[in-house]
């Protein structure tokens, strides 16, 4: 997909919501966002042991103010809201989920739910905000099959 293909995708908020996407593609998704205006925060998930961990993770990629709680109800209030980070749109890329998600599958689960959720009504508010997965080819071809 071409440079410019790729921000007319990433415009339209109508399509906004979570994907896994090929972990080859990152960087032009970053750089596309970021010629859009949007907000690109990288949650990174090496090493990351729990919940607990991710929420501190999702907190510091998003600069969450003082009143993030630390639980899935504060993240899903932090995602809907983000007046702190005003911006065209939002990506999410949510790096290294693989392990993550192997290890932490009912919590993995509600992540997307909650990143689901985001992108639902910010796409009603007509913003567009993406939540994209990147997984080694080989990985993202096994979740095709």
């Amino acid at each position: 997909m071409s440079a410019v293909d790729l921000r007319m995708l990433l415009a339209d908020a109508r399509h906004s919501g979570v994907y896994f996407v090929d972990a080859r593609d990152t960087e032009a998704m970053a750089q596309a966002a970021g010629g859009l205006g949007y907000a690109v925060l990288r949650i990174d998930l090496a090493g990351c042991a729990d919940k607990a961990a991710l929420l501190r993770r999702f907190a510091a990629a998003g600069g969450f103010p003082d009143w993030f709680g630390h639980n899935w109800d504060a993240l899903a209030d932090a995602l809907a809201d983000l007046s702190w980070k005003p911006a065209a749109g939002y990506l999410l890329l949510v790096e290294h989920a693989g392990d993550w998600r192997a290890a932490h599958g009912e919590d993995f689960d509600t992540l997307l739910e909650i990143l689901g959720e985001a992108a639902a009504r910010w796409a009603e508010a007509d913003t567009a905000f993406w939540a994209l997965l990147p997984l080694p080819a080989e990985l993202l071809s096994a979740l095709e099959g």
